[in-house]
């Protein structure tokens, strides 16, 4: 029988990282809706790497509601930004169920639960010439942040996967504009929030970010 988990306290985050080839397959726990995204998806390579982090996210979630993986329902919140349904994940019809943010990229999965809102993102390493253009929609402390190290990759692949998690923690992902909140490496976070990175595996580049609650 699988271990059942206790919901984390007041500003704690249990964090899940892990590589999708190693996540057993079970096609038929995901419902038709997370099928059909699969589905969408034109590379088989993605298509597995999605069906596998969903898989993740739903065995993971079953061991905190005591609910089998397949009989999950999954809902959004009202999105802060426009009042639209496509806020937060959550599951439904379970008050009590803690909250979750699910991210994968490339090889990796990353699933973060916590008993107050939680915002997780890993991002694949990105090539040099990526970041041309999107350092100057960052907030401008952010900015002088990454001037002063001449944009490094490293600095700049830190502070855009915190920024995505953060924006996920909030609810609004990337319909808030990426200027308005500071992540950077000068303390403090945002108000109510706390920022904590965590290293991804050696075999796998990228850098992976969790922005979880602060009480």
């Amino acid at each position: 029988m699988t271990e059942q988990l206790t919901v984390p306290g007041p500003g704690e985050v249990h964090l899940w990282l892990r590589e999708t080839a190693r996540i057993p397959r079970e096609p038929d726990v995901l419902d038709a809706e997370e099928q059909a995204r699969a589905a969408r998806f034109v590379r088989p390579q993605d298509r597995d790497r999605y069906a596998a982090s969903h898989l993740l996210l739903r065995r993971i979630l079953a061991r905190y509601t005591e609910t089998a993986p397949e009989q999950l329902r999954f809902t959004r919140e009202v999105c802060p930004c426009c009042g639209g349904p496509h806020g937060r994940p959550a599951l439904a019809d379970l008050p009590s169920a803690p909250h979750f943010s699910l991210s994968h990229a490339g090889p990796l999965a990353m699933v973060a639960v916590a008993g107050d809102p939680v915002g997780a993102d890993v991002e694949q390493w990105p090539a040099a010439d990526a970041i041309d253009g999107l350092v100057d929609v960052l907030h401008p402390d952010e900015q002088a942040e990454l001037k002063a190290v001449g944009n490094d990759l490293s600095a700049f692949s830190r502070l855009w996967t915190r920024k995505e998690a953060y924006l996920k923690g909030i609810g609004t992902g990337l319909g808030r504009a990426m200027d308005l909140d500071y992540v950077g490496d000068r303390q403090p976070a945002p108000v109510g929030w706390s920022l904590a990175d965590t290293a991804a595996p050696p075999a796998s580049p990228p850098p992976s970010r969790c922005a979880p609650t602060a009480c």
